[in-house]
């Protein structure tokens, strides 16, 4: 008798539909497939990518593109997005998220939040944003491949993926008049979420974006991920949140740096 072949497929948890999450939140561009309405073809390009409140991807597409003339033939697509780095770069994660496309309209409230979100994160955008014959579409979740690295295949469904609940459009309403709060008056504070919560090196960090689940940073070209303690129920948790963040990071640096005064001390002495 054959012996049965392995599953390669693990179990989704908590720890996998993190790491996809993340992905798509700090992914500035990805692979987009769609396929070729004169031959059937698959076409593959690389687009610029952001997300929307609930985590939804948003590309902005040129309709003179070949992807784009495809895109509306058929809405039907999938993303690559993932980062790598030193060696082999099949030993970093990446995600492929199978969507419908879903052009949004110019002057609809749908598009104002998406172009805004866009252009917070991809702000050299504002170029040709504007330009007529250029598009913003929301790739609606189906479902999704993780890729965790070598071994590590999940298979995730949009409800793994997308936020749900009043909190979506509530901190959507709140969520520019936030970012410009704490990017003008707050910029210390951001570097304390950055390092004490995210990990990230240096200093110099801005917020380009809040969700219930967490807040979005960039640095350059560089892109952040920082999660809250908890999911948010209401735009209103969005302040204690943070400033119970700041003041938690700032009495751990500090705590740190005592510790490393009584440290070189001991070495002195």
């Amino acid at each position: 008798m054959e012996e049965r072949k392995k599953d390669v497929i693990r179990e989704t948890d908590a720890a996998a539909v993190g790491l996809a999450r993340t992905l798509m939140r700090t992914a500035r561009h990805g692979a987009l497939a769609v396929t070729e309405p004169e031959t059937a073809f698959p076409l593959a390009s690389r687009v610029g990518t952001a997300t929307d409140v609930d985590g939804t991807p948003l590309i902005l597409i040129s309709g003179l593109s070949a992807h784009t003339r495809a895109i509306v033939a058929d809405p039907r697509c999938s993303l690559l997005v993932g980062e790598i780095g030193k060696g082999d770069p099949l030993a970093y994660a990446r995600i492929t998220l199978f969507c419908r496309a879903v052009r949004l309209e110019r002057g609809t409230p749908e598009q104002a939040r998406a172009e805004r979100r866009y252009l917070n994160r991809n702000p050299k955008a504002k170029l040709y944003a504007g330009l007529g014959d250029f598009a913003l579409f929301r790739l609606e979740l189906e479902r999704a491949n993780l890729n965790a690295g070598f071994g590590k295949a999940y298979l995730l469904g949009r409800d793994d993926l997308v936020l749900g609940g009043p909190a979506v459009g509530e901190i959507a309403a709140a969520e520019q008049s936030a970012l410009d709060h704490m990017n003008a008056d707050h910029r210390d504070a951001i570097d304390v979420y950055a390092g004490s919560f995210g990990k990230l090196a240096g200093k110099g960090w801005t917020l380009t974006g809040f969700d219930p689940e967490g807040m979005d940073l960039a640095m350059g070209d560089e892109t952040g991920r920082v999660l809250f303690p908890e999911m948010l129920g209401a735009a209103a948790d969005l302040r204690n949140v943070l400033v119970a963040m700041a003041k938690q990071g700032r009495a751990a640096t500090a705590q740190q740096q005592g510790a490393n005064r009584s440290m070189e001390h001991r070495t002195k002495s």
